[in-house]
């Protein structure tokens, strides 16, 4: 019994370093052809207009399947997803291997998107063996299996150098292999699956505003990091004239800070506010998109990738700590829908990088408008993070015990908590738009509120016992603070009136 305690102990504490590991392999399959598209050029004719589309057609199916992947994630559990993702990515790897045309590389490469669409499962099953607030580390380490992608960028033409692309191909085979029976032996047979109905999971997410929100930033931070991985070796070779293995090289040191500031964004979202995080990757974002639409030399290229590079890795670790912050029991299908749209952020840009260069002869018009969104999705972070903060005051405001009623300043009351139809007996509906005195209990002077009204003018509040009704009529005693809530320029805008019951005797809540 105790053997076998520990043996399951020891299942569980493999699972990061084994899942991180299979992402690796998984991201180095899904951008084999990128890695290797200047050797296969040489021996496929693949006209200029088909060069993007090579390289970016295997980020569909890996963005489309990140969604069935996230749930069926949390149904079946890491191992069985892996061990079948692996199996079926032999048969496109192979595929590959053998190719003689560029139809072959198309299709090939289609299937190769299983290999993107795995992350998917690490960030749903990965948080559920570790405490809360340690999720974003976590997901940041298993999302340093991005660095399956300088891998294949850096490796992959150094083999081809040596032994051809053919034979590099099919060396992948034998990795997958290895994996396969890892996962067989290591994988958590035992792991809690999450059994919620996928439409249902869906009805509890596709209206809220945060996870589309979450979509546009990691369409940009993991786009900008898919895309720049499978857009550089080819384009360090035609415009800066590089050797084909220094631009492997540079494309590897591009992945390596990438995958390296995931790690750090996803510690740092553990320990800071994600949202305060945010707004400095894509301030950065902006600005090195900015110095790349100016098509600036080599090393002032280099400048804004690598800054590109630092700011896309570090956003992708702190995203993924606001999806199960925000969306506890959905975490599978959202995880899927987010990652799904950062997969086709990788997709995009370098077709229409490709076509504006045909038009205009240049990349310039596709960096500004890079820099243009990550302007936008910076002002949205900004809004994210005070309505945020407006929404706690709100949580603050509504489940306080004391009764809280606002007024314009012309007496009418805009809004009151729960606790204020607790202790009064009078719903929102029945209150809002009218004035306060229906609450008067006619037990005070009308020296008495004028007195009142002379230390709000004076000191900006008046506090003390005060007889207020009931709606069912009886009269109570509660203790009244009233505020004067001022603008910037001191002008008054509202009054706010906080109050306990302290006659003993609540009307309990309809």
């Amino acid at each position: 019994m105790l053997l076998e305690e520990s043996v399951i102990q020891m299942i569980r504490k493999v699972q990061l370093p084994l899942q991180t590991l299979n992402l690796t392999v998984g991201f180095a399959v899904w951008v084999l052809l990128s890695s290797l598209l200047p050797f296969i050029k040489e021996d496929i004719t693949i006209p200029a207009e088909q060069l993007a589309l090579v390289t970016a057609l295997p980020v569909v199916l890996g963005s489309i399947l990140r969604i069935p992947v996230g749930y069926y994630a949390n149904q079946f559990g890491a191992r069985v997803l892996f061990l079948i993702s692996f199996i079926l990515l032999l048969f496109p790897v192979y595929y590959i291997s053998i190719a003689d045309s560029v139809f072959d590389l198309l299709l090939g490469g289609l299937f190769l998107g299983l290999g993107g669409a795995v992350f998917s499962v690490g960030v749903t099953c990965l948080p559920k063996y570790y405490p809360k607030e340690r999720h974003g580390f976590v997901n940041g380490i298993y999302g340093a299996g991005n660095l399956g992608t300088a891998v294949s960028a850096f490796a992959a033409p150094v083999v081809a150098s040596k032994f051809g692309w053919s034979t590099t191909v099919q060396l992948y085979l034998v990795v997958l292999a290895i994996f396969i029976a890892a996962n067989f032996f290591l994988g958590d047979k035992k792991e809690t699956k999450v059994k919620t109905p996928l439409m249902e999971q869906i009805k509890g997410v596709y209206k809220n505003e945060k996870m589309w929100l979450l979509c546009l930033f990691y369409f940009i931070t993991f786009g900008s990091f898919v895309a720049f991985t499978i857009y550089l070796p080819n384009f360090l070779v035609a415009n800066f004239g590089l050797d084909k293995v220094d631009a492997g090289l540079r494309t590897a040191g591009f992945i390596v800070i990438a995958t390296a500031m995931r790690t750090v964004g996803g510690w740092l979202a553990d320990r800071f506010h994600s949202l305060k995080l945010l707004m400095f990757v894509f301030g950065g974002f902006t600005i090195s998109a900015m110095i790349l639409s100016f098509a600036p030399s080599i090393a002032w290229y280099t400048f804004g990738c690598l800054t590109i590079a630092f700011c896309a890795g570090m956003g992708n670790g702190v995203i993924f700590k606001l999806v199960p912050m925000y969306f506890q029991k959905q975490a599978g299908i959202v995880n899927g829908i987010v990652s799904a749209m950062g997969g086709l952020g990788g997709f995009f840009p370098p077709l229409i990088l490709t076509l504006l260069f045909n038009l205009t002869g240049h990349y310039a018009i596709g960096f500004m408008a890079l820099s243009e969104v990550a302007l936008a999705s910076l002002i949205l972070v900004i809004w994210m993070y005070y309505q945020g903060k407006m929404g706690l005051a709100n949580e603050v405001v509504n489940h306080t015990v004391e009764g809280i009623l606002v007024t314009d300043t012309k007496g009418k009351i805009i809004s009151v908590n729960p606790a204020f139809s607790e202790i009064t007996g009078f719903q929102s509906e029945e209150v809002i738009g009218k004035n306060p005195n229906i609450l008067k209990s006619d037990k005070q002077s009308k020296a008495f509120y004028e007195d009142l009204w002379k230390s709000i003018e004076i000191n900006g509040f008046w506090q003390g016992e005060i007889w207020n009704r009931r709606k069912d009529g009886r009269h109570y005693l509660q203790w009244l603070t009233i505020s004067a809530i001022k603008n910037d320029a001191g002008d008054v805008v509202q009054y706010a009136g906080m109050f306990s019951d302290i006659s003993g005797h609540r009307v309990k809540r309809a």
